[in-house]
């Protein structure tokens, strides 16, 4: 038995390597501007390179990028020529630049989240993914790369806001617009307006909505023409693409990419997002979001 194991052991590890001959790493290595490294076993070659143009310091320790502050692109052989699979080591400047230059380019983002608590500056991780010609994965993983480098070279040290107007002190904003724009109602309180859309999904065979966490959310505050809107959308694996693009155009900030939940059907992700602007702009473009991800077509406003 433990010979039969260690000679299809042996097979995979040939077929890997076998197939690992039609990726160009040359040309990945080109195109990439990085050296990468082939693990021959499974077949997989990798480009990385350590954030280490600026200082991160998490809980009063100045990290070295070797404790987890590596990027990384993974490529290895697939039925339409590749796939790439990769994480970004980002400051929170530079991601929607960077997610915008991989959705732009034709890689998926799948997650966007933090690794640490009390670092300065706040480091946030976005994982991507693809799969087509090596020529095009190799390249979009570039300028995922480029873009980061270009708000580094704008300003070296990472920004700590937004820089959008100060919001007033009280919110004053006016609801009726934003009900007409949602075709909802929205939950007024001290000027602030909050819509929130769940949708149907079961977990372990339960019927679970949006009074148990699954559900899309849009919260208003500031006035009128100087707002804030921050909320959650709940999207599932097909949908979470198109809708982040969709936000993105309008130039609302994903903060944050990942799961709330486990075994659930279908499968849903979470993504929040931060927008500046006017309450009707920022409605429209939250509400552009659900509409190409036909959200509000499953989705049950409050009452």
């Amino acid at each position: 038995m433990k010979q039969i194991f260690a000679t299809a052991l042996a097979l995979i590890a040939f077929v890997y390597a076998a197939e690992a001959t039609d990726l160009n790493m040359a040309r990945i290595d080109e195109l990439t501007g990085l050296k990468g490294k082939m693990n021959e076993k499974e077949g997989v070659y990798k480009v990385t390179f350590p954030r280490n143009d600026v200082k991160v310091v998490v809980d009063g320790w100045t990290m070295p990028p070797f404790m987890g502050l590596g990027t990384w692109a993974a490529f290895t052989p697939a039925k339409d020529g590749a796939m790439v699979m990769g994480d970004t080591v980002l400051f929170e400047d530079e991601v929607n630049a960077a997610m915008s230059a991989a959705l732009d380019n034709g890689l998926n983002v799948t997650a966007l989240h933090n690794h640490f608590f009390f670092d300065h500056p706040k480091v946030y991780f976005m994982h991507i993914e693809g799969e087509g010609a090596v020529d095009k994965l190799a390249g979009a993983v570039r300028k995922v790369y480029d873009a980061t480098k270009q708000v580094r070279a704008a300003s070296p040290n990472p920004k700590d806001s937004f820089g959008a107007a100060r919001l007033p002190e009280k919110s004053s904003i006016t609801a009726a617009p934003l009900n007409e724009i949602f075709g909802a109602q929205g939950e007024s309180k001290d000027g602030m307006v909050k819509f929130t859309f769940g949708r149907p999904a079961t977990m372990h065979g339960v019927n679970i909505g949006k009074d148990m966490g699954v559900n899309t959310w849009a919260a208003f505050a500031g006035s009128d023409d100087n707002a804030v809107v921050d909320g959650d959308f709940a999207v599932t694996e097909d949908e979470l693409q198109p809708v982040l693009k969709s936000l993105l155009k309008d130039k609302i900030n994903i903060v944050a990419i990942h799961q709330h939940m486990t075994h659930e059907q279908p499968r849903m992700m979470f993504f929040h997002y931060w927008g500046r602007g006017s309450a009707k702009d920022l409605a429209q473009a939250v509400k552009g979001g659900t509409l190409v991800g036909g959200l509000l077509k499953v989705s049950s406003p409050i009452p």
